[in-house]
């Protein structure tokens, strides 16, 4: 059985080696990696992320990542690397590049809220020509910009391997957009991307139609975030006709655009053919009552895929949320609902109290949890959400394991 490397007795060498001061930080992960004992059977993600809620970290820098690397040059048990919320830089992202071409062990890498930007993106994208074997990526939050977007945009054309790209909040253009549209109807590997918050000049919803004409021919996506596009119901018509011949895609986030009823009206259609869709987040649209009746109609009758719904900041009454309770009690299928922001009247608070109170709905599957004031029922916010888990982590228990939620944030490759 061979020995594996001690990572902190290597660390504190190659600081020594290489005249770097010591991360304390980094030196207590170490220190607890080594103590694990399913280091050489499972593999482990080695979580770097400076946003601890609960003890101050000193963030990990360029320098510190130069050390470090140094060291997981020898520790092919590592398959993981979470350096989250940092403040490594296009330098970084240099040291990053070189270890991911070299690399052939690591598989998840969260870069997500750094400061690298576009050239710093261009050597990460350069790298993942040949690396073979990194599955998932996290560049959320870093300010690539267009040009560097359509770097990543370009590695899709070539990479076999990758299987989920984050690249929300990244600053990407029209231009990228569309590139990624072009490469993703080729690419037969990736399964879940994440393209939310572009910055877009033009209301013309160019970037909808080449999304829905890639949803045509690919075949592999499974979850797609399309938040803040400013999206508006001509694009989800174009998404809806794109779905009926798609077989493929499980999760649909269409949160925080432009959405009203009659795209809603779309939907609805679609949800009655399509049993492949099982979640869809429509969270800070404005579908009103009518939307959310069109929603409940399809539910009731005919769709038995569909598992998760977010309608939350609609601008719905209870006579849409009612209708949508109603439907849960004859859709066995659908268990997670979150409606929270809308006109919570009696007649909602009623009904969705009785669905929690007779057990088809979960606390942990809503976002309201019922309680009684003068023998009035009432309904409270719970902390849970569709998207609670896509920028941060909890410190304590993971996600369990059916929870309806981002991949993108939950699970480090892909389970499909």
């Amino acid at each position: 059985m061979s020995v594996l490397p001690d990572l902190h007795l290597n660390y504190v060498q190659a600081c020594q080696n290489l005249s770097q001061p010591e991360n304390p930080f980094i030196a207590r992960v170490l220190q607890e990696a080594d103590k694990n004992d399913e280091i050489s059977t499972k593999g482990i993600t080695l979580k770097l992320a400076g946003n601890n809620h609960l003890v101050h970290v000193p963030r990990v820098t360029d320098d510190d990542l130069g050390v470090l690397v140094s060291v997981l040059g020898q520790a092919a048990f590592v398959t993981g690397l979470d350096l989250a919320y940092n403040v490594l830089t296009d330098a970084g992202a240099k040291t990053m590049a070189a270890f991911l071409q070299e690399s052939s062990t690591l598989q998840y890498l969260n870069l997500m809220f750094n400061d690298i930007g576009t050239s710093g993106a261009e050597l990460i994208a350069g790298a993942l020509h040949r690396n073979e074997s990194l599955m998932h990526l996290r560049m959320t939050g870093n300010k690539i910009g267009n040009q560097g977007g359509m770097f990543f945009a370009s590695m899709l054309k070539v990479n076999s391997a990758l299987e989920k790209l984050d690249l929300g909040d990244c600053d990407v253009g029209l231009q990228c957009l569309m590139a990624i549209a072009i490469a993703l109807t080729q690419n037969k590997s990736l399964k879940a991307i994440n393209l939310n918050r572009p910055l877009l000049s033009t209301q013309q919803e160019e970037t909808t139609v080449h999304i829905a004409r890639m949803l045509r021919n690919n075949s592999s996506l499974v979850e797609l975030h399309l938040g803040k596009h400013e999206m508006k119901n001509f694009g989800v018509e174009r998404l809806c006709e794109a779905l009926y011949g798609n077989s493929s895609l499980r999760y649909l986030d269409l949160s925080c655009n432009k959405i009203t009823c009659d795209g809603v009206k779309f939907l609805g259609e679609l949800l009655k053919q399509n049993q492949t869709l099982e979640i869809l987040d429509l969270n800070a649209n404005r579908i009103e009552d009518v939307g959310a009746i069109y929603l409940s109609e399809a539910l009731a009758t005919q769709n038995r895929s569909l598992q998760a719904l977010s309608i939350v900041s609609n601008n719905i009454t209870g006579k849409g949320l009612v209708a949508l309770a109603h439907a849960m009690q004859s859709n066995m299928k659908l268990s997670h609902i979150y409606i929270w922001g809308n006109k919570l009247d009696g007649s909602t608070c009623v009904a969705f109290s009785e669905l929690i109170q007779m057990g088809r709905l979960e606390l942990g599957c809503t976002d309201v949890a019922p309680y009684e004031v003068e023998g009035q029922v009432q309904l409270a916010e719970l902390s849970h959400g569709l998207g609670r888990h896509r920028y941060w982590a909890p410190r304590g228990a993971a996600a369990a394991p059916g929870a309806a939620n981002a991949s993108l944030a939950i699970l480090a490759i892909s389970e499909y």
